[in-house]
């Protein structure tokens, strides 16, 4: 079930406006760091978060927000996670103060969030200077500028929207954004999405469905290994579509929650394609599994591989490496039984029947693995359930990034 993509990403769903401006969180930089979305009206809302057991001050006072499934905005930062400070629930607490003097709304619904540096002090006089140029800044076509303020080491903006029919009579919108290029693995990853509809759902149903869509999209990327401290995904829904109310296990949630996971999947292989210093994204599409947990388990064991990750890097298709990534995952699987193909824009080759080599071109395997995404396919022969991870190429520019990336 795929529903039409349409403009606006955060923005997109009736009810919402969002902005993105340059407030000084870092000295010595310019990009925009300071980012607000906002709905007239309150909305419900729910959130997914790390599971590191190191969280950001901001995760602690969020979850307090929401504990009633309200809130009406977003403030969040980049350039400073404000994550293992003695002061950090105190700067978060007074962030969503500033934002809701700056929107005359009530502190208690406002999602605060931040990312970049752990460790450092975060400067609230930034923010505060810029709280309300940020809030008069705020507009319908305001997506893209919150999503660029949101960005640390990411080079491309991320945002999706679609539109789906038949919610109970009415087309709802759901749409968003991201970050998250390093420090990103599954259970979640330095990654911060914000996604907005104007659906009329409550917040427990909502909840749902984002966890629903969560652990088959962002819990599956991984681009290094290292599962942050900052990771949050947060949904806000209006109502403004005028829909009847969206009830758990009806057609008119299984239309949503299909909506919502296919724009969680866009941003997810976005944020997958962005890793840090990566030049191809790769898919691996497990299949023939004996249940959910084994399929899952396979294929973030084989995309998290540095040795699977740096042969996509040199186009070697060295599917012994997929292999061996596959028999220390601890999914339980015959391995005598296992099948592994690449394929990409270029075509498709397999290179692996029944846990053995068979013979193939290196020629056009070379072609193929040339490209900017590749899928991995494993088959397996032990059950029907599938499962599918997200993540990308392991470069030498991925060790430059993080060698100074305080500096």
């Amino acid at each position: 079930m795929a529903y039409p993509w349409t403009e606006g990403g955060v923005t997109a769903a009736k009810g919402f406006t969002a902005s993105g401006i340059h407030c000084g969180i870092r000295e010595g930089k310019s990009k925009p760091d300071l980012a607000m979305i906002y709905s007239g009206t309150p909305c419900s809302a729910a959130a997914s978060y790390t599971q590191n057991l190191v969280k950001g001050a901001p995760i602690q006072v969020t979850k307090k927000h929401l504990e009633n499934g309200v809130a009406q905005a977003v403030i969040c930062n980049s350039g400073n996670a404000n994550t293992c400070n003695a002061d950090g629930e105190e700067k978060a607490d007074a962030m969503c103060r500033i934002a809701a003097g700056a929107l005359g709304i009530r502190p208690e619904d406002v999602i605060v969030a931040s990312t970049g540096v752990i460790g450092q002090t975060l400067p609230l006089s930034p923010i505060e200077n810029a709280a309300q140029a940020l809030a008069d800044s705020l507009t319908a076509d305001g997506s893209e500028q919150a999503a660029r303020a949101i960005m640390t080491t990411d080079t491309i903006l991320k945002e999706a929207a679609v539109s789906v029919g038949g919610v109970n009579g009415k087309n709802v919108v759901i749409g968003g954004i991201a970050k998250g290029s390093g420090m990103i693995h599954p259970n979640m990853a330095t990654m911060l999405g914000f996604l907005t509809t104007d659906a009329k759902i409550a917040p427990d149903v909502l909840s749902k469905a984002l966890h629903e869509a969560v652990n088959d999209t962002f819990n599956m990327v991984s681009v290094d290994g290292d599962t942050s401290t900052n990771d949050m995904v947060a949904v806000l829904a209006s109502g403004r579509a005028e829909n009847g109310p969206i009830e758990e296990g009806g057609e008119a949630y299984a239309r949503f929650a299909a909506g919502l996971k296919q724009v969680c999947t866009a941003l997810a292989r976005l944020v997958a394609k962005d890793g840090e210093g990566a030049t191809k994204l790769l898919v691996c599409e497990v299949g023939g599994a004996l249940d959910d947990a084994a399929a899952r388990t396979v294929a973030k064991s084989v995309i998290c591989s540095s040795l699977v990750k740096t042969a996509m890097f040199g186009a070697d298709a060295n599917w012994g490496r997929v292999l061996c990534a596959i028999g220390y995952s601890g999914a339980k699987t015959d391995i005598r039984g296992v099948d592994v193909s690449f394929r990409s824009k270029a075509g498709e080759i397999v290179v692996c029947k029944n846990g053995a080599g068979v013979a193939f071109s290196e020629e056009l395997a070379k072609k193929i693995l040339l490209e900017d995404e590749i899928e991995i396919l494993v088959g397996l022969h032990d059950g029907a359930a599938r499962a599918v991870a997200y993540g990308c190429d392991l470069t030498y520019g991925y060790v430059k990034i993080n060698g100074d990336y305080r500096t």
